[in-house]
């Protein structure tokens, strides 16, 4: 099957086709973010098609899986990078579906504490399962080596966009 079929032409794409009218760096962050879009996609349709579960879903209850107790509304969104009023809504779904308890906290009545359920740990650490798998699937085609390789130049990456968001924050 032809792969243009497939999927509609992404901005790396396009600038591949004219690779002299973009510096390499521009080049490499639109690789970057074409590879994370395809990885992203096939995740949530995955996720979908066998658990009926969303993306945004998943992320919250790794969130929750991770905490020692429960964690207040705000901090999920903190660290989800959403807003309280998404959060409210993934919560108030998976409340519903017995995954999720929630609890005005002790301290603040205008904090609201959720934790997984016991059911919800359970339902968790299968979709977790299959999600690893899934990404080993993604990765197949990479020797062990590549992996280590672009894990090692993704890290260096990582901490030259720190010091450049330092930077920006400098001036």
């Amino acid at each position: 099957m032809d792969e243009a079929a497939v999927s509609p032409i992404d901005a790396e794409t396009k600038v591949s086709e004219r690779p002299g009218d973009h510096k390499d760096e521009v080049r490499l962050w639109l690789r970057l973010f074409s590879c994370k879009m395809l990885i992203e996609s096939e995740i949530r349709r995955r996720l979908r098609d066998t658990f009926d579960v969303t993306l945004p879903r998943f992320d919250l209850m790794a969130q929750l899986l991770k905490a020692p107790t429960s964690m207040k509304l705000g901090e999920l969104s903190q660290r989800l990078m959403v807003s309280n009023g998404n959060i409210t809504g993934l919560v108030d779904r998976l409340v519903e579906q017995g995954l999720l308890d929630r609890k005005t906290s002790p301290n603040d009545r205008r904090a609201q504490l959720v934790k997984l359920t016991p059911e919800g740990r359970r339902v968790f650490r299968t979709m977790a399962a299959e999600h690893e798998t899934w990404i080993a699937d993604i990765f197949a085609d990479l020797s062990p080596s590549e992996i280590q390789t672009l894990m090692r130049l993704l890290g260096k990456m990582k901490s030259s966009a720190r010091k450049a968001m330092l930077k920006g924050d400098a001036r």
